[in-house]
């Protein structure tokens, strides 16, 4: 769980006042249950967050009072927390609430809020004179973007115990297990690590299997020259890291040594770019350039990378340029992001090759938070 200081909470409360004040709204109803993690560090499963420019109103069910009142006696307490237990059903005490406060435009996280709940709010707040919804997007995601110390020295860690796990997970890697078996051991690995628990179903695709990017790890047994992509991550204090490698059982063939070695230069191309003020899309089109020249651009189908934190898969998302990204404000990179570099080639019916790495824009760079060979190993 997120052991997040009350000091490193006070700027992000007030990173997020500050949006909402550019927004010309009130107060923000927090209902994402990574943003009020990130706000308060709850960890539990129902809450809702409404954050006015001088108080955090936490509303939550009898379940949960115990933990919160225990948070707020301890060096992680949320500050300026008043504690609202629901009366009823949660909508109706957020519509009871918002109505007493006196305000007059609320924003709601639209991209988290369900149309049948919006009209709902809609409904209650206008028959008690309550205020106006007024929908904002990625508020809190967008604070989220830059880590803090706090987040950057449990990224870190986090990004080297899986190092450490990864070192390990190559001797799982025989002839004639099967891919869930793999998996398991993985895991295991992952927990054993002190992880809280796996960031995502463990990737293990072997033979053809390697072509799927995100290939559910099955009963094909691992066979003699086998590629076999690793994919795996862990959850560590609340936030994530992420890692990939691709190994061969026996030996390799020129063919894989040529796509694994186009890829890795992909991967090396990408990190190399990485740097404060540098655009998303040219990292990725660092990496997308070598796999196109070397007759591989086809075959690499999704983005270089992604954002990590209390998400396995956040902003910023290190993808090429396209109608739906174009004229993006958030269109560089910039200090404090953490995102992955990961790219790939798929051929389907042979395999394929995927090199992923966690990585930290600096005042100076990039520091690559993962460290493990990529070497190709023949297991």
């Amino acid at each position: 769980m997120s052991h997040a200081p009350s000091a490193a909470l006070k700027p992000r409360h007030q990173a997020v006042r500050d949006a909402c004040a550019r927004a010309n709204v009130d107060a923000l109803i927090v209902t994402s249950r990574s943003n009020i993690l990130y706000l308060t560090n709850f960890t539990g499963s129902s809450a809702i967050v409404v954050l006015t420019p001088d108080r955090l109103h936490f509303i939550t069910d009898f379940r949960y009072v115990t933990a919160v009142e225990g948070l707020q006696q301890s060096p992680q307490a949320c500050p300026d927390l008043d504690l609202t237990i629901v009366d009823g059903a949660y909508d109706a005490t957020l519509a009871k609430l918002l109505t007493s406060l006196g305000l007059t435009r609320v924003a709601f996280e639209s991209a988290h809020v369900t149309v049948n709940r919006h009209s709902w709010l809609t409904a209650a707040l206008a028959e008690s004179r309550g205020p106006q919804l007024v929908p904002l997007e990625h508020t809190v995601e967008r604070v989220r973007l830059r880590k803090d110390e706090y987040e950057l020295a449990t990224l870190r860690e986090s990004a080297r115990l899986l190092s450490e796990v990864a070192k390990g997970v190559f001797s799982d890697v025989r002839l004639g297990r099967t891919e869930r078996e793999v998996a398991l051991a993985i895991d295991a690995r992952i927990m054993a690590a002190g992880f809280e628990r796996t960031a995502f179903e463990t990737i293990v695709a072997s033979g053809p299997n390697a072509a799927l990017p995100h290939a559910h790890p099955g009963e094909r047994t691992l066979s003699e020259n086998d590629l076999v992509v690793l994919d795996f991550g862990g959850v560590y204090r609340s936030y994530c890291s992420d890692i990939t490698r691709t190994v061969v059982v026996g030996k390799a063939s020129a063919r894989a040594r040529e796509v694994y070695a186009a890829v890795l230069e992909a991967h090396d191309r990408a990190i190399h770019t990485v740097g404060p003020g540098q655009s998303r899309f040219a990292i990725d089109a660092a990496a997308r350039d070598v796999l196109t020249s070397r007759g591989l651009g086809e075959v690499f189908g999704h983005g270089t990378g992604h954002g990590l934190g209390i998400d396995i898969h956040e902003d910023p998302k290190v993808t090429r340029r396209s109608g739906e990204t174009a004229g993006n404000d958030d269109e560089a990179v910039d200090t404090g992001m953490v995102f992955t570099i990961e790219p790939g080639a798929y051929l389907a019916g042979w395999g394929g090759v995927r090199i992923e790495d966690d990585v930290l824009v600096t005042a100076h760079g990039v520091e690559v938070l993962t460290s493990v060979t990529t070497d190709l190993l023949e297991l």
